[in-house]
């Protein structure tokens, strides 16, 4: 299951995990760092060793905003947004609906939300 799992992860994304060098500058650029229990340059190392269920477990995919800082950051082309998104896929898909309906972003919304915020949740949700 979990080696399934892994290549279901890595097909949907499309990222090359093994590219990664570990550098942090990913990490070092998301706007959710402080956000999140595991950082981009995590999720990439753990879905190459194939620690996808502690990510699925994690509160850190829906803290990421896709906004893909970290993937113009990344010197090697690695993509840390799409390994997340894939990893957030997955565990949609195992839950089997949606975690959050765009009907109830409006009573979550406050004056400092970004915009970027407001529209990547209607993106990333409404999968």
């Amino acid at each position: 299951m979990n080696k399934n799992l892994k290549e279901q992860v890595l097909r949907s994304s499309g990222v090359n995990v093994l590219k990664c060098m570990r550098c942090g500058k990913c990490s070092a650029t998301c706007p959710s760092y402080d956000e999140m229990e595991y950082h981009p340059h995590q999720f990439v190392y753990m879905v190459e060793k194939g620690d996808i269920g502690t990510l699925m477990k994690s509160e850190s995919i829906y803290k990421c905003l896709t906004c893909f800082a970290c993937v113009d950051r990344c010197p090697r082309g690695v993509e840390p947004a799409r390994v997340v998104e894939a990893v957030r896929l997955a565990a949609v898909r195992q839950q089997g609906g949606n975690r959050l309906e765009p009907s109830d972003i409006p009573a979550l919304l406050d004056d400092d939300l970004p915009q970027q915020a407001i529209v990547t949740a209607m993106r990333k949700y409404a999968k």
